[in-house]
């Protein structure tokens, strides 16, 4: 691989380890506090441990880094002698996490590109994985920015929950959207608009609704070759099933990532969710 520009990203991205160590891809950490435990997501929390103390209503919150993180991060980066960095992060939207990282790159020893991708989970992962690509193909900064956002803009990314209640407390979804799955215990469908998280359907059972979340995503890939990552918490047989289907319905697949959601997520999503990322090639 080509090193001399560096990708980073922020651990809400889900990438495999084996991918981001294969891609060169370096992943900050973001906090989930348990408690008045302060827990970095990925190393000192499982997704096991951040369900139970949700179905037991403890007090979960998340945190982003801090631009002290940052600018360890990008100082360590910049002393392998790389001349710039892409920092490609979760959505502004949702996080601090990208302000961090602004801050940070201003004092670093080399040039660095933030940027707000507008998108989480697998779909800020896809975009981490095409400024990897453009770098390894001996692309600039410039250009590994373009191949990010060009995957942005290729991306959709589709949810179900079986409550609002966690989206509401964690002030991701307003009162007023949090009705919108309240009414008649409807089972609502979401999705990533614009940075944040909207309300799409909402559908009667989960049953109905799970079905309607893979009709959504096999007519958004279409006959276009996509890539396609299926998430989940505490929910894999769903998942698994939910990607065989795809994986029958959608003509052009070309790579299917099956895989639990992390800490931070899952601490806003509670469990049960299930997400169907489609981001076109």
């Amino acid at each position: 691989m080509s090193r001399h520009v560096a990708i980073v990203t922020d651990s809400t991205a889900y990438l495999p380890a084996r991918t981001m160590e294969r891609h060169g891809i370096t992943a900050v950490p973001l906090t989930v506090v348990l408690g008045d435990r302060a827990l970095e997501e990925g190393t000192e929390i499982s997704t096991r441990s951040l369900a139970q103390a949700l179905q037991k209503r403890r007090p979960v919150t998340t945190s982003r880094p801090s631009p002290a993180l940052f600018a360890e991060t990008y100082r360590k980066i910049a002393e392998s002698g790389v001349d710039g960095i892409v920092s490609l992060h979760l959505s502004a939207e949702l996080s601090g996490t990208h302000d961090a990282a602004v801050v940070a790159a201003r004092e670093a020893s080399v040039p660095v590109r933030v940027v707000d991708t507008g998108m989480i989970a697998m779909a800020l992962g896809f975009c981490a994985l095409a400024a990897a690509d453009a770098v390894e193909a001996g692309g600039t900064v410039d250009e590994a920015v373009a191949a990010a956002e060009k995957r942005a803009e290729g991306t959709s990314a589709y949810f179900y929950v079986d409550t609002l209640d966690y989206l509401r407390r964690g002030g991701r979804i307003g009162a007023a959207q949090a009705l919108f799955g309240s009414a008649l215990a409807v089972k609502p469908l979401l999705q990533l608009e614009g940075g944040r998280i909207e309300p799409l359907e909402k559908v009667r059972t989960a049953s109905k609704a799970i079905a309607r979340l893979e009709e959504i995503a096999a007519d958004r890939a279409g006959g276009a070759p996509v890539d396609i990552a299926v998430h989940h918490l505490a929910a894999p047989d769903r998942a698994s099933a939910l990607a065989d289907r795809l994986r029958e319905r959608v003509p052009r697949l070309a790579d299917l990532h099956v895989s639990e959601v992390g800490a931070v997520i899952g601490a806003h999503t509670g469990p049960g969710l299930l997400g169907v990322v489609v981001s076109s090639r």
